[in-house]
C-alpha cells in the first residue's frame, strides 16, 4: 500500500452508494491520507453539513471527494450551491470529483470549475490519492 507523505486533516466523501463510500474510506485509512473522514450519502446532506458548520473552520473538510451521478442533488448541483458558501469554506475545501463516469462531456463540464482540483475515476486507489496529494 502506498503511503502518502503529507496527511490531510479532514476529508469528506459524498456519494449515494454506501459501498463506494465504504471502499473509499478504507483506502483513505489504509494509505494514511487523512486524519478524519466523514461520509455523506447525498449531495444535499453534504451541503447541509457545510451550511451548519459554516462558522467553524475546524469542522470544514480540506478535501471533498464528490460523486457526479446522485439523485436529486448531483455533483453539478452541489458545485453550483458550493459557490454560494462563504469565503472560508471556498478557500479551505478543495473538491475532487470521484466518479464512475469517464464521460468526456462530464469531465469537460467540471474541470473548469475553480474549486475542483482533480477528477478521479472510481474506485479510489492509493495511486489516485498520491495524485490528489500533489495537486492539493
Amino acid at each position: 500500500m502506498l503511503e502518502v507523505e503529507n496527511k490531510i486533516g479532514f476529508v469528506m466523501l459524498v456519494d449515494d452508494n454506501e459501498t463506494d463510500n465504504f471502499i473509499s474510506e478504507k483506502i483513505i485509512e489504509m494509505s494514511g491520507f487523512a486524519e478524519k473522514i466523514i461520509a455523506m450519502d447525498s449531495g444535499s446532506s453534504a451541503l447541509e453539513y457545510l451550511q451548519n458548520n459554516s462558522n467553524n473552520e475546524s469542522m470544514i473538510p480540506d478535501i471533498i471527494f464528490l460523486d457526479i451521478n446522485m439523485p436529486f442533488v448531483d455533483g453539478f448541483v452541489f458545485l453550483f450551491e458550493f459557490e454560494k458558501f462563504n469565503a472560508m469554506i471556498k478557500s479551505k475545501s478543495k473538491i475532487v470529483i470521484l466518479s464512475s463516469s469517464d464521460n468526456k462531456k462530464d469531465v469537460d463540464r467540471i474541470v473548469d470549475n475553480p474549486y475542483v482540483i482533480d477528477y478521479v475515476v472510481k474506485p479510489l486507489s492509493p495511486e489516485a490519492l498520491k495524485q490528489v496529494e500533489k495537486k492539493y
